[in-house]
């Protein structure tokens, strides 16, 4: 008796698997079920990635407005918070272009919040609303509000659509709010 080698062994096996006309059960259900797993997955995977891109904002706005507060970052501007938020936060893509911060001082005497929500760049405008952007003095209570607009992975599919149609721009919001003192320099 002879011995086939293994390989030849799983080639033999092969085509025995592949002449096989008892198979077809299974397809159909296969077919039936794929888009609802394909949704699943993209929905999936688009909570996932906007959830972990918004930990990431909320991160770098608090390493942000840690270093402001401690008077880290002199002669603070709109662009020069911008850009520290953007490079402490590795993924968002195009960042520096999609956000927006705004840096209010609050009364600690009448506690009035702004009531409007933080507002958010518009990319198909030309031209963006006046930011409010106020570095604050010494032991002053600040509020910062950042958005950044980024686009879906999936954008026509499972999440992604819902978050794009959310508020009728291209892309969805991501919003972090934070505060801090001012610390005596």
């Amino acid at each position: 008796m002879t011995r086939l080698r293994p390989v030849h062994a799983l080639a033999l096996a092969l085509r025995r698997f592949a002449r096989r006309q008892d198979g077809g059960g299974g397809v159909m259900e296969f077919v039936i079920m794929l888009p609802v797993f394909m949704f699943i997955f993209m929905a999936g995977a688009e909570g996932g990635i906007y959830t972990t891109r918004m930990i990431l904002l909320d991160r770098a706005v608090d390493l942000t407005m840690r270093e402001l507060g401690l008077g880290q970052l002199p002669n603070p501007t709109h662009e020069s918070i911008k850009t520290e938020i953007c490079d402490n936060v590795p993924s968002l893509p195009d960042c520096d272009a999609n956000i927006r911060v705004e840096l209010l001082p609050v009364s600690t005497t009448t506690w009035n919040l702004p009531a409007n929500g933080p507002t958010c760049i518009d990319r198909d405008a030309e031209v963006q609303p006046a930011n409010n952007f106020n570095p604050g003095a010494e032991n002053q209570f600040m509020l910062v509000r950042v958005c950044v607009v980024q686009d879906a992975i999936f954008p026509g599919a499972g999440l992604g659509r819902m978050l794009e149609e959310a508020d009728g721009q291209v892309g969805y919001r991501i919003i972090s709010i934070n505060a801090f003192v001012n610390e005596p320099r």
